[in-house]
């Protein structure tokens, strides 16, 4: 990581976002049927990460007081949601990302009173979804992506979601906080799942 990180921020927000339940149930009885995680599908114009999906979130403003405060704002200006219906729940240690240059804090939050949501401009986002949780944990819909550059070989955990792979930095997240939460299903950690484009 270089010498001056640029601090960003995300928000993973948990919530009842809809009506619509997951296509199964997961095998944790912790985990309702009813349970998503806010995504959002980047634009495809965009010169970092484009068409790639990911929590909302962006780099902190001199404005912004913190972290928390920066996921907040940035969900707002991404999704549209009124950060006045999100109970904060904490922030996750911060995760450095070498290949941009960022220092992340994940801020994690729980959608007490959900807000409606959408893609507020369309230069930064293709789309604003709801992910199922028991879907994201459903071993037929998970594996890996493989990225060789420079002679070197990155390979990372994926979500397939009904057109949209979850990949990269947010799949990282996932996986990571789904373990420690106890509820990760045994997956094919051999399965390779290729990458858009």
């Amino acid at each position: 990581m270089g010498a001056d990180p640029r601090a960003a921020a995300v928000l993973i927000l948990f919530g009842v976002l809809d009506t619509l339940p997951a296509g199964r149930e997961a095998q944790d009885a912790a985990v309702s049927r009813d349970l998503d995680v806010l995504l959002l599908a980047r634009a495809t114009t965009l010169r970092a990460h484009p068409g790639q999906v990911a929590f909302p979130g962006g780099r902190l403003d001199p404005g912004d007081d913190g972290p928390v405060a920066a996921a907040l704002r940035e969900a707002r200006e991404e999704t549209g949601l009124d950060p006045a219906g999100v109970e904060v729940l904490g922030a996750l240690p911060q995760v450095p990302l070498e290949y941009s240059g960022h220092l992340v804090t994940p801020v994690l939050g729980w959608w007490r009173h959900p807000s409606p949501v959408g893609v507020v401009d369309v230069a930064e986002s293709a789309a604003v979804f709801r992910a199922p949780v028991a879907d994201l944990l459903d071993p037929r819909r998970r594996g890996v992506t493989v990225i060789r550059r420079d002679g070197q070989e990155w390979r990372g955990p994926a979500f397939e979601l009904d057109g949209h792979l979850v990949w990269g930095f947010t799949a990282i997240l996932l996986d990571v906080l789904f373990d420690r939460l106890g509820w990760t299903e045994s997956w094919d950690a051999q399965r390779v799942i290729a990458l858009p484009g």
